[in-house]
């Protein structure tokens, strides 16, 4: 089996690294004609897989002079290998820079407990309590070490928990089935699923009677280490 590193290494650059103008900025950049190749599917480890961009908008192939080139962005995060835009070098970065720690890779992933306050165990029950059949309350238990938890509020449709670099949302409905997503496998072997109902990918996934959806508003934190963080999401202890 051919490794990531390969599979990457195959990959057109400047299909994928969305948001970085200096991709597309350069006097080296040279006018081609090429197709989008919608007949070629994919598959990643077994299971059927289809690129989306940051918007959820199906990716294509690109076919020319009999090569296929593929949405690096799209199947970097697929393969959970980290991937970023040197503006000043004008250089895609796949994996790790040297003398840098991968963000994302298994190993260097270090969760942190959260530890609640009598106080604010308090402020989440009652966020709960305010949802008639849906009065058990529930929590994050773990985070990405570094992280810290800031407050719980009980909105219109459900309870939020806000950190530096996180928020979960538990709610009585699932609103991912209004966008195309990924399905991926948590480490728990729960279904889950990865959409972008705008510039932030969400993952949503059902927990008992309730639908748990995890983000990071400020992208610190990438899909592998959200994916660590939501198999820790239980009934809050006493």
């Amino acid at each position: 089996m051919k490794s990531k590193k390969m599979i990457i290494g195959a990959m057109v650059f400047g299909m994928a690294v969305t948001g970085s103008a200096g991709v597309y900025a350069g006097t080296n950049m040279q006018k081609i004609s090429a197709y989008l190749n919608h007949s070629i599917g994919f598959k990643i480890n077994g299971a059927a897989y289809t690129p989306v961009d940051n918007n959820g908008k199906t990716l294509a192939p690109i076919t020319y002079n009999d090569t296929t080139y593929l949405p690096v962005r799209a199947m970097a995060d697929a393969l959970k290998i980290p991937v970023t835009f040197d503006a000043a070098a004008n250089q895609v970065v796949l994996g790790i820079s040297a003398g840098t720690t991968a963000p994302d890779a298994g190993s260097a992933i270090t969760l942190a407990a959260v530890s609640y306050s009598a106080a604010q165990k308090e402020q989440i029950t009652k966020a709960f309590a305010n949802y008639q059949g849906f009065e058990t309350a529930y929590a994050p238990a773990q985070m990405i070490k570094g992280d810290a938890f800031k407050n719980v509020a009980g909105g219109d449709d459900g309870v939020s928990f806000v950190f530096n670099h996180m928020h979960v949302s538990i709610s009585p409905r699932d609103y991912s089935y209004l966008y195309d997503g990924t399905t991926v496998k948590l480490s728990n072997g729960v279904s889950a699923k990865w959409y972008t109902p705008s510039d932030i990918p969400m993952l949503t996934f059902q927990l008992d009677d309730r639908y748990v959806t995890i983000s990071s508003p400020d992208q610190s934190l990438g899909k592998a280490k959200l994916e660590k963080v939501a198999v820790g999401v239980a009934k809050l202890s006493k």
